[in-house]
């Protein structure tokens, strides 16, 4: 095989020599121009072409080729010991090249190189082709660098050695590989055979590493070595690592070309895809396209859609065949058809007025709330007579986590509306309401035209969440841009800085929510229908905690009900003692705490009964069994004696019995793991009871409202309203010092402005009260007196802590106890007269709270009293007053009852 491809080679390059001969002959030239070549060393019958920058050198060899002496000696420079070559550039290298002369020159240059015919010379440019091996002798001239050589002449070989003949088959066939990974070597191959002629071992030698791309030092050593073989062998070496080259630069071109390739392969079958489409006729251009697309869009709603809509859509989409589509304003145009033609112009979901069916949704959801729910009701109702429901704008307001986003939920839920929610606390930028003008990067509508798109019909329920917190910032102000969106007289025709286009949005159902509604700016409260939640009271927290927030939660953690009971005591003591605010919130992640730890105990309970299966397998001792269940039966019912339920540990008793009772031939087979842990689990029910509860949620938060059994004298309690709902507020006064004309009040308790001027405004009034029953009485005169509000950590403002104040004052001077149970709001005047209060529910369900059996509001109040449920105001005697002389008499009563509370 190796021969045929000596002879296939060899029938490749059967051209004849073109080297002419000249007389003298080449061997005849023992003194030559000694060239520098930089870079690599010149191989016989290779071209070279060099660059001459000394004139007097290439003067010298133009006038050489003149006489007829085309040849000059090239020689390889070695490197500068002084610098590092690996870290010079080729530019610095031939630099140095043209500043070396004469010694040295000489000095630099390799011994061995080879004798060059000069073809041509263009300007600086010089064309060499290598003859024969020359090695120098001495220097003869220094400038140009000419010296004398000796010709070199390979040794004597064998040419049937079958070590160089099978050497150089495998440079063939190396050479072969190569060749045809790289046209340039083919090359290379033409232009040899054309000018040395056939190919002959020494000849291969040269030639395989004059095309290799080895370091310039490893060439050099193929160009001195004068033995054939092993001058094959070195080219060997040097083709076979340049194979590995190709191999390495194949693999990288092949990943490139992997990586590459397939999105421009994919980009050229796409376009060409579009091409033979538009040639077919089956797809028009993207103009087009977009038009049919928004016009297929716009087909279903173009009946109900408005006149003036649909001509500025037609005016756009005319617009948009004459933009050039690579234009910002094509862009523009665009995106706003796609607004345009995707909001569901006309196109309303169909209402359900079943009044009984959104009564069944609505308790389902919720447990109370029936002045809501009522509302809710009512709204139906006219819906229902009319055949069409005009939208509204609700405003739920109360404390955090009374459900007021849910509630909206369940409204959407009822009437069989579409939901949307968007939240604009802390919002304070009007565009978010009102949208971006189109002439601005990256506009977007307002919040009310995504809306539209994403629910798919005009009559959705908006829920607004939190807008009494409402930020103001430099883009405007958003309170000011939801007038026209929640004002049922404008909202008709709702103008979008985007769309441009008026949008009716009278159908749409608003549901704002909002915990303190003063906050709200007036203008927009005047819009709204404001519907007070005021909170829950214990009972109905046991009812939504039981019914509710205990099953879901229990679902939540994967909890089945009879690993569990909380028992009524339990959650009435978690209500009282942890989660006293108004809403259920707090109440939902208190017994979120407790199911988590339950889940843990269970999961930790299947951990040792595990070990001890492993135990019983291994061992079978029926002793040993024994005392595992026995151990585990004390642990069980020691659980049970502290939690105080008797029934549950006789049934874990009679479980462990009929257990322990297991035949030993059972004790001897694999037990299954998700069977022992379903065991483990129904055997230890998880009791949650009032001694155990401090387990699961920790040190009680609340400690008992009532400070005073018996109340002391100048200590009264009024009842205040706070974010959070209700709370009793005690105000206490003490005398500090008593002297001639010594009478004044210091306050205490970190009050506001408004509630230290009801405290002065009740010291006046007292003073007056006094001296009108007891006018001999100087007790405010000559007394200085101290009031404090307690918890002095907490700022407290507001007018209706007036009577209280009054109360507390005569209280000490008169010497007389308040009333056991009583508690009392109402702002007063500088003469006696009760104003009426806010938050009557609050304050209600922080009396019965606190255990207070005798209330006193402002008259005014009445009917606010008389509208609560009547589980809240169940067992209360409450008394209405709009003189503080009323008060008088309720607060202290007739000498008998004061000397039987002090008594």
């Amino acid at each position: 095989m190796e021969a045929k491809a000596v002879e296939e080679v060899e029938a490749e390059s059967k051209a004849s020599s073109a080297i002419v001969p000249t007389n003298p002959r080449p061997e005849d030239y023992l003194t030559v121009i000694a060239l520098p070549l930089a870079h690599r060393p010149l191989f016989p019958g290779f071209y070279m072409p060099i660059y001459v920058k000394d004139a007097k050198l290439l003067e010298a060899l133009v006038e050489n080729r003149k006489r007829s002496i085309p040849y000059a000696g090239a020689f390889l420079l070695k490197d500068d010991p002084a610098t590092d070559s690996s870290l010079g550039s080729g530019s610095d290298s031939e630099k140095s090249v043209y500043e070396l002369k004469g010694k040295e020159l000489y000095k630099r240059l390799h011994e061995v190189g080879t004798l060059a015919q000069i073809t041509s010379i263009q300007g600086d440019q010089v064309v060499l082709i290598g003859h024969r091996r020359l090695r120098i002798t001495e220097m003869v001239d220094e400038d140009p660098l000419t010296v004398k050589v000796d010709h070199l002449k390979d040794k004597p070989y064998d040419k049937d050695d079958d070590v160089i003949k099978a050497t150089s088959f495998e440079v063939i066939s190396t050479l072969r590989d190569v060749l045809k990974t790289s046209s340039l070597w083919r090359d290379h191959v033409q232009t040899y055979t054309q000018h040395i002629g056939d190919f002959n071992f020494p000849r291969l030698a040269d030639f395989g590493a004059a095309i290799s791309g080895a370091n310039k030092l490893l060439c050099q050593q193929v160009l001195e070595e004068l033995d054939v073989y092993k001058r094959l062998k070195l080219t060997l070496e040097l083709v076979k690592k340049e194979m590995e080259i190709s191999k390495i630069q194949e693999s990288i071109a092949k990943a490139i070309e992997e990586k590459i390739s397939g999105e421009q392969r994919r980009y050229l079958l796409n376009e060409q895809l579009k091409a033979i489409k538009k040639e077919l006729g089956l797809e028009t251009d993207d103009k087009t396209a977009l038009s049919a697309k928004f016009r297929e869009r716009l087909e279903p709603n173009r009946e109900k859609c408005p006149p003036h809509v649909l001509q500025v859509i037609e005016e756009e989409l005319t617009k948009l065949q004459l933009l050039e589509a690579s234009s910002s304003e094509f862009n523009v145009t665009r995106n706003y058809l796609d607004w345009l033609t995707a909001l569901p112009w006309g196109n309303y979901s169909d209402e359900n007025f079943d009044v009984h069916r959104a009564q069944m949704i609505l308790d389902e959801d919720h447990y109370g709330l029936t002045d809501v729910k009522e509302r809710i009701l009512e709204f139906i109702a006219v819906g229902k007579l009319r055949g069409t429901s005009q939208g509204k704008i609700i405003c739920l307001s109360g404390p955090p986590g009374v459900g007021k986003t849910s509630i909206g939920r369940s409204i959407a839920r009822a009437l069989n509306r579409k939901f949307y929610r968007f939240s604009v606390g802390g919002l304070a930028d009007v565009a978010e309401i009102k949208g971006h003008r189109r002439t601005y990067i990256g506009a977007m509508p307002g919040k009310m035209v995504q809306c539209l798109k994403n629910v798919g019909t005009s009559n959705p329920l908006v829920l607004i969440d939190e807008i009494d917190k409402l930020g103001r910032g430099h883009a405007g102000d958003p309170a000011s841009a939801l007038l026209e969106l929640l004002d049922p007289e404008q909202n008709a025709n709702f103008l979008d800085h985007y769309l441009d286009v008026p949008i009716d949005l009278s159908k749409v159902l608003f549901v704002c929510t909002a915990n303190v509604v003063e906050m709200i700016p007036n203008p927009l409260l005047d819009r709204m229908e404001v519907i007070a939640i005021a909170g829950y009271i214990t009972d109905e927290k046991v009812h939504i905690a039981r019914d509710y927030l205990e099953k879901a939660t229990r679902e939540a953690c994967g909890i089945n009900p009879d690993q569990v009971e909380v028992t009524d005591a339990a959650l009435l003591a978690l209500i009282e003692n942890y989660c006293r605010e108004a809403g259920v919130r707090n109440l939902q992640k208190q017994i979120e705490k407790i199911y988590r730890k339950i889940a843990l105990k269970i999961v930790r309970q299947t951990m040792p009964s595990e070990s001890s299966t492993d135990k019983i397998e291994g061992n079978d001792s029926q002793t040993e069994v024994a005392e595992i269940v026995s151990k585990k039966d004390d642990e069980v019912i020691e659980t049970n004696k502290a939690q105080e339920d008797v029934p549950a540990t006789k049934d874990v008793i009679e479980t462990n019995k009929a257990q322990e009772d297991v035949p030993s031939d059972n004790a001897e087979q694999p037990v299954d793991s998700k069977e022992n842990e379903s065991a483990t689990v129904n055997m230890e029910k998880v009791v949650i009871d009032v001694p155990n509860l401090h387990d699961y949620v920790g040190k009680p938060v609340f400690h008992a409202e009532r400070i005073y059994d018996q109340t002391p004298l100048g200590v009264v309690m009024g009842l205040a309203w706070t974010a959070m709902g209700g709370s009793t507020l005690y105000i206490e006064t003490t005398l500090v010092e008593q002297g001639d004309g010594k009478g004044a009040l210091h306050l205490t308790g970190q009050l506001g402005d408004v509630m230290k001027e009801s405290a002065q405004i009740a010291h006046t009034v007292a003073r007056a009260i006094l001296q009108e029953k007891e006018p001999e009485n100087p007790f405010f005169a000559n007394s200085k007196l101290h009031l404090h509000v307690p918890a002095g950590a907490t700022p407290k403002d507001g007018p209706s802590a007036g009577c209280t104040m009054i109360t507390s004052l005569l209280s000490l001077a008169l010497k007389k106890p308040v009333k056991r149970d009583l508690a009392m709001t109402g702002e007063v005047t500088l003469t006696g007269r009760i104003l009426p209060i806010g938050g009557v529910k609050e304050k209600t369900i922080a009396a019965r709270r606190s255990g207070v059996k005798t209330i006193i509001f402002p008259e005014a109040n009445r009917r606010d009293f008389d509208e609560l449920a009547e589980n809240v105001k169940e067992g209360l005697d409450v008394h209405f007053v709009d003189d503080y002389s009323q008060i008088f008499e309720l607060a202290y009563g007739n000498d008998e009852d004061n000397s039987e509370q002090s008594s």
